[in-house]
Parts: C-alpha cells; sequence; structure tokens
C-alpha cells in the first residue's frame, strides 16, 4: 500500500492524506495549501465536542463552498457499551467514515483529509487511507511532526552523530517505558494527558529524569516548555510531548546521591549488540568512563565525551581499584565485562575492592547479563534444562586438585557441567584431564557440547561424544556442556539438524512436573 501517491489512472475522485504541521498555520508547507485550496470536500476528525484542532489550523484557506465532513469520534477515553468493545467502536466509526469518504470519491469529488503533523504519524488519517487508498487515487503530503517541533522550541539538538532516537507512545505499560527509555540515547515520548503519571514514573526508574524535557502545544497558542520533573501531572494535555535530547555536549545533571560517583559493573553477553539488556545499553550510555579488558570494551560504541579506559585481562584487581577512584573524584564509570559479571568476571574483583573502608560510601551496582552457557546452551537446545553445575577449569586462581574435585563431586551428582575456561595458549592439559576423570562417571556417549564464539563471527557449535573431545579442539574461546545420564541427543528431519536437551524430570520422579 503506498504512502506517497498512487496510481493516478483510477476511476473516480482523488483521496489527499495532508499534513498540517504541529499547529502554527505558518508550518503548513506549500503543497497542503495548494491541494486544501483546490479540493473539494474537507474531512477533519473531532472528539464529540466538535471542535477539531486541525480544521482550526486549516481554516484561513477553508472556501465557503467547501463540503465539509466532521468525523466525529463516538469515543475518546471513555467506556462504551458497545458489543466489541473500545477497539470495536472505532472499527465501526473507521468504517462508516471511510464509506462516507469514499461517497465523495465516487462521485468524483477531491478528498482532502486534514491531519496534524504528519498524516502518517500516529495520525487518524492513516485509518482511512488503509480502507480508501487501494481503491482511490491517493497522495500523502507530509508535515511537521510534533517531535520536530518539540525539538525547535526547546532549541537543543534532539539527535545527532551516531545517536539513536527512540519515538515512543506514553500509553505502554510503566515497565516497558522504563526499559526502553534506559536503552536508548534520545527520546520522545508522545500521547501524554492521563499517561503522565506512569511515564514520569518510567523517567524516574530509568534514571533519566534529569535529563527529560516536557514540551505542551508546541508552536499553538499555550505553548510551554520546561523540566519534566517540575510539572503538574494535573495539568498536562493529550496535547505533550516529554523528550530526553542529544547527550552529545550535554551537561550531565548531577547524580541523585551523596556520593561524588558511581560505579556500575556490567554485562555485555558473550557477543556483540544483540546480547545487551536495554539495563545494560542504558548504564552504558549513561556513563562518562568506560573501564574493562580491551576486548571487552570494543564491543561498546564510541561515544563523544567518554573515556575509554581498556587494559590486560589479568590485572582485575588494579581494574577494579582504578574504576573506584574514578568515581571517587565525581565519574560515572561503567566496568566493562563479558557474559555476566558475577560469573567468573568483573564483579567479584569490583566488590571485593569496593569492600575497603576508603570505598565504603562508594554507590557500586551490578548489572546482570547473557551468560556464555546460557548462549551456548540457547545454540545447543536446552542442555541446561535441569540440574546443572558451573565449573572453570582454569588452574590460575585455584588449584587443580580442587577443580578436580569439584569435577568428580558434580559428576557423581549427576548434573549437567558447563565448564568455563577450558584451555589456552599455555593451558593445554586440563580438557584431556577433565575428559578423563568425566568418564569415570559417565558413559563414552554422553553427549558434549562444544561452543566457540557463541555471537560472534567465528561462532561454531557442535555436539560430539564424551570419549570423541579433542583437547586441540578448544581453546580459551570455548565453552563446553556436558550432559547428565538423562541428556538427548537426536538430529531432527532432513536437514539433520542436532539438538541436545535434558528433561525436566527424571524416570523415578513421581507426580506433575513443576
Amino acid at each position: 500500500m503506498s504512502t506517497a501517491v498512487t496510481d493516478i489512472s483510477r476511476s473516480g475522485g482523488r483521496l489527499y492524506g495532508v499534513g498540517l504541521g504541529p499547529g502554527d498555520p505558518n508550518l503548513m508547507t506549500l503543497r497542503a495549501v495548494q491541494v486544501i485550496g483546490e479540493a473539494d470536500v474537507i474531512a477533519y476528525h473531532s472528539a464529540r465536542h466538535g471542535r477539531s484542532i486541525a480544521r482550526s489550523i486549516a481554516a484561513a484557506h477553508l472556501r465557503p463552498d467547501h463540503i465539509e465532513e466532521p468525523l466525529v469520534y463516538p469515543v475518546t477515553t471513555e467506556t462504551t457499551d458497545h458489543p466489541g468493545g473500545y477497539r470495536g467502536a472505532l472499527e465501526e466509526f473507521y468504517e462508516k467514515a471511510a464509506a462516507r469518504l469514499a461517497a465523495h470519491l465516487d462521485a468524483g469529488r477531491t478528498v482532502a483529509v486534514l491531519a496534524e503533523g504528519d498524516p502518517m504519524f500516529y495520525g487518524s488519517y492513516m485509518h482511512m487511507h488503509k480502507r480508501l487508498a487501494d481503491r482511490y487515487a491517493t497522495e500523502v503530503i507530509p508535515g511537521v511532526t510534533s517531535v520536530s517541533a518539540a525539538a525547535a522550541r526547546l532549541g537543543t539538538p534532539l539527535v545527532e552523530g551516531e545517536e539513536i532516537l527512540t519515538i515512543l507512545p506514553g500509553t505502554l505499560p510503566e515497565e516497558e517505558l522504563t526499559a526502553r527509555l534506559a536503552s536508548t540515547d534520545t527520546a520522545v515520548v508522545m500521547k501524554l494527558g492521563r499517561t503522565f503519571p506512569a511515564v514520569r514514573g518510567a523517567f524516574e526508574a530509568s534514571g533519566r529524569l534529569p535529563e527529560a524535557r516536557y514540551v505542551e502545544r508546541a508552536t499553538m497558542a499555550g505553548e510551554r516548555t520546561g523540566d519534566l520533573a517540575d510539572i503538574d501531572p494535573a495539568s498536562v494535555p493529550y496535547f505533550s510531548v516529554a523528550v530526553l535530547p542529544s547527550r552529545v555536549d550535554a551537561v550531565r545533571p548531577p547524580l541523585p546521591s551523596v556520593a561524588t560517583g558511581e560505579v556500575v559493573v556490567v554485562g555485555t553477553g558473550p557477543a556483540g549488540p544483540l546480547w545487551l539488556t536495554p539495563e545494560t545499553r542504558g548504564a552504558l550510555a549513561a556513563a562518562d568512563a568506560l573501564v574493562g579488558y580491551t576486548t571487552y570494551l570494543d564491543r561498546v560504541p564510541v561515544r563523544p565525551g567518554q573515556a575509554r579506559h581498556g587494559s590486560d585481562n589479568k590485572v582485575e584487581s588494579e581494574r577494579a581499584e582504578f574504576a573506584l577512584d574514578l568515581a571517587r573524584r565525581g565519574h560515572r564509570v561503567a566496568v566493562v565485562s563479558g557474559g555476566d559479571p558475577g560469573v567468573f568476571a568483573m564483579a567479584t574483583a569490583v566488590l571485593e575492592v569496593a569492600a575497603q573502608e576508603e570505598y565504603a560510601d562508594l554507590p557500586v551496582r551490578v548489572l546482570p547479563g547473557v551468560t556464555a552457557a546460557n548462549a551456548a546452551a540457547a545454540r545447543a537446545g536446552a542442555p541446561l534444562g535441569h540440574d546443572y553445575a558451573t565449573i572453570s577449569l582454569s588452574d590460575r586462581l585455584k588449584p587443580w586438585e580442587v577443580i578436580a574435585e569439584r569435577l568428580s563431586a558434580a559428576a557423581s551428582a549427576d548434573l549437567v557441567l558447563a565448564l568455563y575456561n577450558p584451555g589456552s595458549k599455555s593451558r593445554t592439559w586440563q580438557v584431556g584431564k577433565a575428559r578423563d576423570l568425566l568418564l569415570e562417571h559417565r558413559s563414552p556417549d554422553t553427549p558434549v557440547v562444544l561452543a566457540r564464539d557463541v555471537g560472534g563471527p567465528a561462532e561454531s557449535v557442535r555436539t560430539v561424544r564424551l570419549a570423541d573431545v579433542d583437547p586441540a579442539e578448544v581453546d580459551m574461546r570455548t565453552l563446553l556442556i556436558v550432559g547428565s545420564s538423562q541428556t538427548r541427543w537426536v538430529r531432527r528431519g532432513e536437514t539433520g539438524q542436532s539438538i541436545v536437551w535434558t528433561p525436566r524430570r527424571y524416570p523415578e520422579a513421581a507426580g506433575p512436573s513443576a
């Protein structure tokens, strides 16, 4: 379906969706004025009180001989006794309104449907377009949106450089709004009015309230702007928006804390941006300093004004102390960790240093990430579907005797095993030792998932028998998932897709599965 100009060879009149801009008649386009002036029929939506903002914007261009078609909504925000409920009442209204316009078009008349802002941007016109544009020659006249008008009236950049702009309806659930606001660079929230308390709550919960601005009736009589935090909810009309402007060159609002700074330890998941959570995205964007192992820092987009402090992967305590010292000097610091920061990663190192008296009053938060084990398991199927243990094979921070004892205990308990840090250039024998030890407790046919670089460009996930695990095929970027006695491994259909899963119950279990 076209959103611009459709086939002009069709019979009947011509339909126009006319964008009028945000409210000031001077912001109508020349094309919009021309189309209104040439139209036979002028249609516009309104509530039951009959007043139409769209008509008032275009009033100076209406002629006495124009045929006017007010399209009056049967409901707006109130309840209805329609058998189809609120949506049913609106669907019936749209069908009847489209039929009225179709009668004019069939008679050969030109119909201009007026729309505030842009007709295809949260506009009422689009409901007419979807019902009529495939039957009549149609043209949509774009208009200046309320988003553009709000940014102009605030006099501050809305989005620049590599920033991402998110546009949200205030009617979303507060939790969804919170997640979206936390994860984006800049944002505009539309449709306030009665949704304002929840919208404000979402800004506060996402930590973005100090940055947020408010614009009411942009370019219209009664225009008002200000800080969102200062706005009385009872005074907010529907025609208002909440704005998170560009962070580039912006003065960061003060932290809502008596401390001079903060440290947030974030998990980036096993690979690139697809594995970040909304909360993690928000924390990375809000930080003015990033600290981490260089490989993990490279996964985070470069932002203007944000310092990056990379280091080797063997200096975790020093990295943690450096981050905390930066925070003591007033910085918002994000310590970047791969996977989940609490699983063989940076959260422990940061918290160990933060436990010292000199850092006792400094805020420290840990934000979870997708673990390598969960990512590998999802690629293979569901091998972690029942009880499992997670063990690191690295003997750099604990003796091999402890690792061997834990492997034996977990294997004896028939737990699925997720084995981290199986090998490196300097550690080449642990995988073979672990395999031999596990074979004392498991069948040689036990499925083992070898997952390398999950989510990355060199991703490789395959399943082999425990007896066939070759240490030469395993490196530091590989994670091993060793099945239990109940783990199943099959190939599906003609494609031969390999799937591995561990059932949720043992054969001896009685009663329904939880």
